[in-house]
């Protein structure tokens, strides 16, 4: 989206692996998610585990499983982030760093005295790009196959389609998991069947070849770690069109806003 809106980019990869401990405020957030939501949750999932209910190498067990606890746990991900994104963070009086709720600071920098580094796209680019790159469509994107879908959505809606929480989510599993299971008792899921949707698991595996190749004869990203200026230091952010913060009215903004330069 970038190299259409800048033709100057054209030919250049606009990703890179960032160098060790350049990458500190995701960090952070990940470690933050790791000591404070996930803990909860292994424990939830090791219930069923440790009894015995789950097997990943069991194709129904671990259809059903994506079935009833990937969108509970997308949920729970989801309201995590709005609350964490809508709550001010204590200030750190070491740190020159605004503060305040994050979503009020991401719509309206100006009133906390920051510049604004977002880079505004076409938001026609956007759907020209993902079904260019990542078509909805695409397989791994269903988290079961299709038919198998609408079988659990049936069994689902039979057993009255209960609001599933932390207290409630292994039964629904377990209750789901016995109409499959009686249905392949009495063979109405035939061998063809089972085989495409064991397939849904394979490409979720980390051994699974994608076929998407790699964009061929690319040079790498414009500013980079290889420019290496006259202090020392290299470019690492995606301001100004990718192209860094050159000579200009906005590199004149931010050095008057951090030296206090007129």
């Amino acid at each position: 989206m970038e190299v259409r809106q800048d033709p100057r980019l054209i030919s250049t990869l606009q990703h890179r692996w960032m160098n060790e401990k350049k990458n500190v405020m995701p960090d952070i957030s990940w470690s933050q998610l790791r000591r404070r939501f996930t803990p909860g949750f292994e424990n939830i999932l090791d219930v069923g585990v440790n009894n015995g209910w789950y097997n990943l190498d069991i194709l129904l067990q671990a259809l059903v499983f994506r079935a009833v606890f990937i969108p509970w746990l997308q949920r729970e991900m989801d309201a995590c982030r709005e609350r964490v994104n809508n709550t001010a963070k204590r200030a750190d009086r070491n740190k020159v760093l605004p503060h305040g709720v994050p979503n009020h600071m991401f719509e309206a920098p100006e009133e906390y005295g920051v510049l604004e580094f977002k880079v505004t796209l076409d938001p026609n680019s956007i759907p020209d790009v993902r079904n260019l790159y990542a078509p909805p469509d695409h397989e791994v994107f269903e988290l079961v196959p299709k038919d198998f879908g609408e079988l659990a959505a049936h069994s689902y809606a039979e057993i009255d389609s209960p609001p599933i929480s932390r207290s409630n989510v292994w039964e629904v599993y377990n209750a789901l998991l016995s109409r499959f299971e009686h249905l392949d008792n009495l063979d109405r899921i035939p061998a063809d069947i089972e085989a495409c949707w064991g397939y849904a698991l394979t490409i979720a595996r980390e051994d699974h070849e994608d076929d998407i190749a790699l964009l061929p004869n690319l040079t790498p990203l414009a500013n980079g770690p290889d420019i290496i200026r006259e202090d020392g230091s290299f470019y690492l952010g995606g301001v100004n069109n990718g192209h860094g913060l050159a000579a200009g009215p906005l590199w004149s903004d931010l050095t008057a806003h951090v030296y206090g330069a007129t």
